[in-house]
């Protein structure tokens, strides 16, 4: 790669690599680890595919395409669904937002991986439902349906506790 073009790449992460681990962490439903782990494998790709990814209209959104698609496959190779949970760390924030946070953090992850892309598409980035759809190579009803159902089961598994959670 050349100079002119790394440094290209190099204003890229720092522009965008706190955006990416805001999506990966929301995908990884709060796994910090696995969140660093996809943001690393995603710019390692965009690295070597530099040239055709600075020629694209959207760097942006190429890179936040291949976060979503590097996720769901390593949700598919992953031979078991079991994360290794500890304590948790001290939080430096408290109070209602934080617990409200824990909770749709948790009750993400309980959500399949591509309820949780589509959740994070439509919701969370604002994406339109063809973007969402071309970015997990889906049809646009399939994204509005696999939405619809996934905010069901969001509101089935957060129940009432948000009331408890939410500044009023």
């Amino acid at each position: 790669m050349k100079a002119a073009q790394e440094d290209e790449y190099l204003e890229f992460v720092a522009e965008r690599a706190r955006a990416l681990y805001r999506s990966a962490y929301v995908l990884a439903a709060g796994d910090t680890h696995l969140a660093e782990d996809l943001v690393q494998e995603v710019l390692s790709r965009v690295y070597l595919h530099w040239n055709r990814v600075a020629r694209a209209d959207s760097p942006a959104a190429y890179a936040q395409t291949v976060l979503v698609r590097t996720f769901l496959s390593l949700r598919r190779r992953r031979s078991t669904g079991e994360r290794p949970l500890g304590t948790l760390p001290d939080s430096a924030t408290s109070g209602p937002d934080a617990a409200l946070r824990l909770t749709l953090l948790d009750a993400l992850g309980q959500l399949p991986p591509r309820d949780r892309a589509v959740l994070l598409l439509r919701y969370w980035e604002d994406r339109s439902i063809e973007e969402t759809s071309q970015m997990l190579r889906l049809s646009s009803s399939a994204v509005r349906s696999q939405g619809t159902r996934a905010l069901g089961r969001l509101r089935a598994l957060l129940g009432d506790s948000l009331s408890d959670l939410v500044p009023h």
